[in-house]
């Protein structure tokens, strides 16, 4: 890379602690972020499945709202049901366009007098403005900039973060809270994206390095880069905004029906009144949807990457290949794409083009390995 591209790329507040640990820098999203630490994307996978991994996720964008009329407003953008998402916990939402299409993949947390939204580092500008534009002057929007956030996951983070927070205990799956670690006030929310239990948690910058510090002296923890990351939410069926969906894909074509909230879908007063709803419920009532995003599962030894097409018997083209990698922890090449209606049920069986040769798929459930997630 050229060295004014480098120059020009931000730095999120634990830089240099990752420089300290020996991380491989990429850029990502216009932020120089950590690829993969010594131990390397395999084994930092599996150290995230079988104990505990620390990410940093602090390119992304954090936005605090607040006005009485805040959660009408954000409910107005996404076919979530904010009004009435309790006070202390934390909802999947998607921003659509007016054809229906998703804009971005996004986590709304109510706290009580205000709305937490978290969205990811490559659409934050645009989310952003999109939110000043149709929020309404009664909505006042604070970029949260001056905040680092860390995910911490696996089977033991709970128990790591617990010996020094100990009410993060009695939290479950999609709880939020605001608490003291170690003196320093941080939202906490027992969520993320890598299938396993875990927390998010967003901290002043000026605090980040010290608090991270102290997570990694749990003997549970280690530093984990954007790689395994990717290998993680992948085995766990998570979609990457970008790859697995964008602007052109519906929920229904990325197999997001559960995220469209049954007050939004139903016959009612808050049915639709979302952009693109004609179009998003019309194809959940008459399933008038072309292709669909399915999981993949490769009877080859190779990875199906990004990009490969698919076909059927016949070398008729089919779909696409949208996220692919070798599961460390499911131990076989899995993915996830789009295919045609026909293509879409499971055990179909469908071929993906690798180097001129046909390889066997088989569209399989998601996600390949089990989820998690502690729900008490």
């Amino acid at each position: 890379m050229a060295e004014n591209q480098t120059e020009n790329l931000l730095k999120t507040p634990l830089f240099d602690l990752h420089v300290e640990l020996g991380a491989k820098m990429v850029p990502f999203a216009g932020y120089e972020m950590p690829v993969q630490y010594p131990l390397g994307v395999k084994k930092e996978h599996l150290q995230t499945r079988d104990q505990a991994g620390l990410f940093d996720v602090s390119h992304m964008g954090q936005i605090k709202l607040t006005g009485a009329n805040a959660a009408a407003a954000l409910e107005k953008l996404v076919p979530v049901d904010i009004i009435d998402l309790p006070a202390g916990k934390q909802r999947y939402a998607l921003f659509t366009n007016e054809q229906g299409g998703i804009m971005d993949d996004l986590m709304v947390t109510n706290y009580g007098d205000w709305i937490y939204v978290v969205v990811n580092a490559a659409c934050k500008e645009q989310d952003i403005a999109h939110m000043r534009s149709n929020l309404g002057d009664d909505v006042a929007l604070e970029v949260l900039d001056d905040r680092a956030l860390v995910a911490i996951q696996g089977p033991t983070a709970a128990a790591a973060v617990a010996r020094i927070q100990p009410a993060v205990s009695d939290m479950v799956f999609m709880d939020s809270r605001i608490m003291e670690i170690d003196g320093v006030e941080c939202f906490v929310s027992r969520s993320g994206y890598t299938g396993e239990d875990g927390f998010e948690i967003s901290i002043p910058a000026d605090q980040a390095e010290r608090l991270c510090r102290l997570f990694l002296e749990q003997p549970e923890i280690e530093a984990i880069g954007l790689g395994a990351r990717d290998s993680l939410r992948l085995e766990s069926g998570l979609c990457l905004y970008g790859h697995d969906l964008n602007q052109t894909t519906t929920p229904i074509e990325g197999s997001l029906i559960w995220a469209i909230s049954k007050v939004r879908r139903a016959d009612g007063e808050r049915a639709g009144g979302f952009p693109g709803a004609d179009k998003i419920l019309e194809q959940i009532a008459e399933k008038n949807w072309e292709t669909k995003r399915v999981g993949l599962v490769s009877s080859g030894k190779a990875p199906v990457r990004e990009g490969t097409e698919l076909v059927d018997a016949d070398g008729n083209n089919i779909g696409t290949v949208t996220s692919g990698t070798l599961g460390p922890s499911a131990g076989v090449p899995v993915a996830m794409g789009y295919v045609t209606k026909e293509f879409a049920a499971l055990d179909s069986e469908v071929f993906a083009v690798v180097r001129g040769k046909q390889v066997p798929m088989t569209v399989s459930r998601m996600p390949f390995v089990e989820q998690r997630y502690y729900r008490g």
